[in-house]
């Protein structure tokens, strides 16, 4: 184990979790659901902005995306580029309006909101069931590169950074709830800055300037300087895609759309799109081109997802290597504890209390509950990580398109079209679920796009053919200022 890179990472650990201390005892006040939750719906412009960019930039960003870049070379940093507008678009599309009813509902859970909304059960059982596997995909990605992380850049085995790392973040999530998840999240959003600049220039530096790096790629092969890619995997089905992918389609993320119904005002609104764009793109830039770069310092790498750990520990001294270890596992976590305590309130809030509404009074009995799935669910993602694939970039993927593929059309439509009713909204989730993970499972392309396209389109039309045969018993939306 290498002790220098070690020691500031236990530092920030150990800020981690003062943090997260600090949160358990805010808590001690209050509705024990919104505080847990929801934070009582408490957070400024900046920590808005941070937790939305450190909650959507993940261990794919950090570890896959950059792997991807170095396999496939430039073209991948000019398409990671696609995902700039995707603070804006969340709280453009969602933002006040979603903020508004959620206050009217008292909605904790985006759950709550469908519920509010089409009156009906059976659509929260299925957005759960949903919401739960495609969280467990997700997270089980994060977990897996935190691991690997440690592995490559501190000299940890990967199954010991993995107990290590799994249940730090299942114990800081269980007890700190959502303020330690945001409070946690404007801290390890400003140490991703801090660590992506810090890798970049370091990079640049070893292989010689950018114009040097540059040259040794064409080398290596022509085709890594260029827009479509190694192997032309850039075509404009698979970019049009992508967009859809990770940037529209992220409207319908649960953990990004939770964060829409819990800042404080509308002043927050508008700092948090201007400050979380700017910070979206810094990280997603610099990230993805120091991969890419990386691969002339690091030409012969077996595993593509180990470029950024391989190339903190060759291109910065020891101790500059362990703080900028933090940035990485700070992505990560920040992602994870979001979707840790989104899966523990579907099961607490819209599951368990969905069959037993009178246990809300029994608060002491919530909080053991609520604590417990969050730390359970936890462990469990840590034995779905035991065993990783080469490239966890496609796996994340697939958890992403999944959840968009469910929830993005009776969120969006269910705020700016008032006629949409239970039926549709059924009837979309059913198509766009069955079709993304047919097409995703048997790796159909129709026209060379990704699954997510035509599972969207999809589910669209079911969402307005369904809506047909509904009666229109759901709630009103409020009309458009």
């Amino acid at each position: 184990m290498q002790t220098e890179v070690l020691l500031p990472l236990v530092a920030y650990l150990l800020l981690v979790f003062g943090l997260s201390a600090y949160a358990y005892t805010r808590r001690q006040s209050g509705s024990f659901l919104t505080e847990y939750f929801l934070g009582n719906r408490s957070m400024g412009g900046f920590v808005l902005a941070m937790t939305l960019a450190a909650t959507y930039i993940s261990a794919s960003s950090f570890i896959g995306g950059p792997g991807a870049a170095y396999k496939f070379g430039l073209g991948w940093v000019l398409l990671a580029m696609i995902q700039l507008p995707a603070v804006w678009l969340s709280l453009g599309v969602l933002g006040k309006k979603f903020a508004i009813l959620a206050r009217r509902y008292n909605a904790v859970t985006l759950n709550d909101m469908l519920y509010a909304r089409y009156k009906s059960r059976l659509v929260v059982w299925l957005a759960s069931f949903s919401l739960l596997v495609a969280f467990l995909g997700a997270m089980t990605v994060q977990f897996i590169g935190g691991a690997r992380l440690l592995e490559t850049a501190a000299g940890i085995p990967y199954d010991t950074g993995l107990l290590i790392f799994g249940i730090s973040i299942a114990l800081y999530t269980t007890f700190g709830g959502f303020r330690a998840s945001v409070l946690n999240d404007a801290m390890q959003g400003l140490v991703m800055l801090l660590g992506t600049v810090l890798l970049l220039v370091a990079v640049i530096h070893a292989a010689g300037g950018l114009h040097s790096a540059v040259d040794k790629l064409q080398q290596i092969d022509p085709k890594l300087v260029s827009a479509t890619g190694a192997g032309d995997v850039l075509s404009l089905p698979f970019m049009a895609s992508f967009w859809v992918l990770v940037c529209f389609g992220v409207i319908g993320l649960p953990h990004t759309a939770v964060r829409c119904i819990s800042y404080k005002d509308s002043k927050a609104v508008h700092r948090g799109i201007v400050i979380g764009t700017l910070v979206v793109a810094i990280l997603m830039f610099g990230m993805h081109l120091s991969g890419a770069l990386g691969r002339a310092i690091l030409p012969d790498l077996k595993i593509p997802d180990q470029v950024i750990p391989t190339l903190m520990i060759t291109v910065l001294p020891p101790y500059a290597a362990g703080i900028f270890l933090a940035a990485p596992m700070a992505a990560i976590m920040s992602t994870i504890n979001a979707q840790l305590l989104q899966s523990s309130a579907t099961i607490v809030k819209d599951l368990y209390l969905g069959v037993r509404p009178e246990a809300i009074t029994n608060e002491k009995r919530l909080k053991r509950f609520s604590s417990s799935a969050t730390f359970v669910l936890g462990l469990l993602v840590l034995l779905a990580a035991w065993r990783p694939p080469e490239m966890i970039i496609w796996l994340n993927l697939l958890a992403f398109g999944g959840l968009e593929a469910v929830f993005l059309w009776p969120l969006v439509l269910g705020l700016y079209w008032e006629r949409a009713n239970a039926a549709g909204a059924l009837s979309s989730m059913i198509v766009g679920a069955v079709c993304y993970t047919l097409l995703a499972s048997f790796d159909l392309h129709f026209a060379g796009l990704h699954p997510i396209v035509p599972s969207l389109l999809l589910s669209l039309m079911a969402f307005y053919i369904g809506n047909k045969f509904g009666d229109n018993h759901a709630e009103p939306v409020l009309k458009p200022s």
